[in-house]
């Protein structure tokens, strides 16, 4: 028998390499990521999946839920869907406003139904769903926190696929006096009918300040991982430094939003900070998930205006920064059945 060597390699037979390639790729290896890595836990500064190995993830954040703010449409399954299947996104978000115009405290029903909207497409498609309670004042409204994320639990609390995130980004207020009192009340409420699924803390200055988290950590509950947020073309080194000496003091983080642009979601993309943060976030195993999937007209938007919210979406419906972050997500880390990593680019790094 003839052996072919790589110049007389039949081209068919290598187109359809690739395809049982991409296909096996966009199906996690054949499974989901849920499936595949079960109930999350944290492990020292790690998370880890139920084989109790270290594991990070890719994906996307939603918009304000908020009623009238024009992201409504997005939060739906087919938006889900497509994310799965052709971003090989296996992470969401779902960002419910609370104390803004059209918000939870002034729309509850509309705004939790959203986020249901999300959380159940999201077990379907057997993805890992951020329940975030998206607010800058969450310490005002704590009874409303505790009932809302009460009401998540006793609905959700026994699916692995479940992370909780019970505040957004706190403003310039002090971890040790505002912050955590009010944390350790939400999560005691919540760690009474779950007792497990990752619960996921905001940290001061709009989540950015980790290090002053990580020296009075939350010790009441286990499972708890803390909020790092970046916009890539504002906070650069000295907010890595932040996130490294948090890693070092020993807490999980978890980058819950994060933007290719500037910090008021406007601008270009900084296509060489965000390849810094993305190799930071690889050396690390930090999950992430990029703000927003939303047409909104500004710069951090991965959608056009307009768009569909039915999916189907092509390069000419994104945004520049949809392209970059659509490449990011699909070329993350990914964990097959057998636990053999694929990565297809060298640490996460994408190039523009």
């Amino acid at each position: 028998m003839k052996i072919l060597t790589k110049k007389y390699f039949p081209i068919k037979l290598i187109v359809l390499l690739i395809i049982s390639f991409n296909s096996n790729a966009q199906n996690y290896c054949s499974s989901t990521p849920v499936k595949t890595h079960g109930n999350l836990s944290v492990s020292g500064n790690k998370i880890v999946d139920k084989n109790n190995k270290e594991v990070s993830f890719a994906g996307n954040s939603f918009f304000w839920s908020n009623t009238g703010w024009g992201s409504e449409k997005y939060y739906k399954a087919t938006s889900v869907s497509w994310l799965k299947n052709n971003w090989n996104t296996t992470i969401v978000r779902a960002a419910m406003g609370v104390e803004d115009s059209g918000g939870y405290i002034n729309n509850p029903i509309e705004n939790k139904n959203r986020v249901k909207n999300i959380v159940d497409a999201a077990i379907n498609e057997g993805l890992y769903v951020i329940i975030d309670w998206h607010s800058h004042h969450a310490e005002n409204y704590q009874q409303q926190a505790i009932d809302f994320f009460k009401e998540m639990a006793q609905l959700y609390g026994d699916k692995p696929n479940i992370i909780y995130e019970i505040y957004n980004e706190p403003l310039k207020v002090s971890w040790n006096t505002t912050i955590k009192p009010y944390a350790e009340a939400v999560i005691s409420e919540i760690r009474a009918i779950d007792p497990d699924n990752l619960i996921v803390v905001g940290t001061p200055t709009w989540s950015q300040d980790v290090d002053i988290a990580s020296n009075n950590p939350i010790t009441s509950a286990t499972n708890i991982v803390y909020t790092l947020h970046f916009y890539a073309a504002t906070h650069k080194e000295k907010i890595q430094q932040k996130a490294q000496t948090a890693l070092n003091n020993g807490i999980p983080i978890m980058v819950t939003e994060w933007g290719t642009v500037a910090a008021n979601g406007s601008g270009n993309v900084d296509y060489s900070s965000t390849d810094k943060w993305m190799s930071f976030l690889a050396d690390n195993n930090i999950t992430h998930l990029n703000w927003a999937m939303n047409d909104k007209n500004e710069g951090a938007s991965s959608l056009k205006p307009n768009t569909s919210p039915n999916g189907n979406w092509n390069n000419s419906n994104l945004t520049a920064s949809g392209i970059k972050v659509k490449k990011n997500i699909k070329n993350w880390k990914r964990y097959c059945d057998n636990n053999s990593e694929i990565n297809t680019k060298a640490k996460g790094k994408i190039n523009k």
